[in-house]
């Protein structure tokens, strides 16, 4: 197990996905890139200026990015559909389920300005439900880095996995909290801070905040387990189970919809192997209001204010 390094620089992992894209197709001229006139949101600028002839701009037609993904997929090449994860995932759900996820092809879905990144675009704009639809469709990986490091580890694991995936790539400036030498590993979560008297377990922009609700809790002589689950399906049962029976009491905090997503999914595996007192934070069934990521993430729970709070409702 490897415990993240947190650093005061903020990092933008639109960068970290755009620099090893390119990085990618430099080596494999399979790699290509599918957008929905999103090159700008995407950091895709670059790569379309590098590889003309390999970056696909179909316009504001999601449904249609998907189908030429997959397209592209069986013809050998190796496709990242990347658009704001609100549309990605909301307007093109039937073709991601049947064109990406049935036939399973190879199809690389990158879900830009995920959860609430969007701010104050408002409700119709927010990503918070993306999670809990692609939960509910078989055949497709979800992942959600914390950081610009796991970010680039994600998408180079992606390139290398024989499916679909989908992946959130935040928006918001965040610090690193891994190691250069991170290497993602599918279907496993971390320790990210060791701990014995509760557990939280997050992922995506939420986990810089765990860990530094778990630094004030150490103050107060309280010893909090941060676990970074960046890959929500398939999830990391053993582990899950493993804090379960270590701390006795569990946290989830996610940027998304508590119905359906990280909790949830944490939730019914406890409820069928191991009941736990637990606490879910993140959206409660509510259309999310207009705000800035950072107001939102304080508005409902998702900072260390918040993380801590929860907690101390098990003392």
């Amino acid at each position: 197990m490897t415990t993240p390094l947190l650093s005061e620089t903020l990092h933008d992992c639109r960068d970290a996905f755009a620099t090893t894209l390119i990085e990618l197709a430099e080596a494999d001229p399979r790699v290509v890139a599918v957008v929905n006139d999103s090159l700008g949101s995407s950091n895709l600028g670059g790569f379309s200026e590098r590889f003309p002839e390999r970056t696909f701009n179909v316009g504001i037609a999601e449904q249609t990015m998907v189908g030429v993904g997959a397209g592209l997929a069986g013809s050998g090449r190796i496709p990242f559909v990347s658009a704001a994860a609100s549309f990605l995932t909301g307007r093109a759900t039937e073709q991601i389920k049947v064109d990406a996820a049935y036939g399973r092809n190879n199809v690389k879905l990158c879900g830009q300005s995920p959860g609430m990144a969007y701010g104050e675009l408002g409700p119709t704009h927010h990503s918070v439900e993306d999670i809990s639809w692609l939960r509910a469709i078989p055949e497709i990986g979800i992942v959600i880095p914390a950081d610009d490091v796991e970010t680039a580890a994600t998408v180079r694991w992606a390139y290398e996995h024989q499916g679909p995936v989908y992946i959130r790539i935040p928006r918001m400036r965040v610090p690193s909290l891994f190691d250069s030498d991170y290497r993602f590993t599918p279907g496993r979560g971390r320790i990210a801070r060791d701990g014995s008297d509760a557990t939280v377990i997050t992922n995506g922009v939420v986990l810089h905040h765990a860990l530094d609700a778990a630094a004030q809790l150490a103050m107060e002589g309280f010893s909090l387990r941060v676990v970074s689950m960046p890959q929500v399906k398939p999830l990391d049962e053993r582990l899950v189970l493993r804090c379960a029976e270590d701390t006795g009491r569990i946290v989830t905090a996610e940027e998304g919809q508590v119905s359906g997503g990280l909790g949830a999914a944490i939730a019914s595996l406890l409820a069928q192997c191991l009941p736990t007192p637990m606490r879910i934070l993140g959206v409660p069934d509510v259309f999310a209001p207009t705000g800035s990521e950072e107001w939102l993430l304080n508005h409902f729970g998702l900072t260390a204010t918040g993380i801590t709070a929860a907690v101390r409702q098990f003392q």
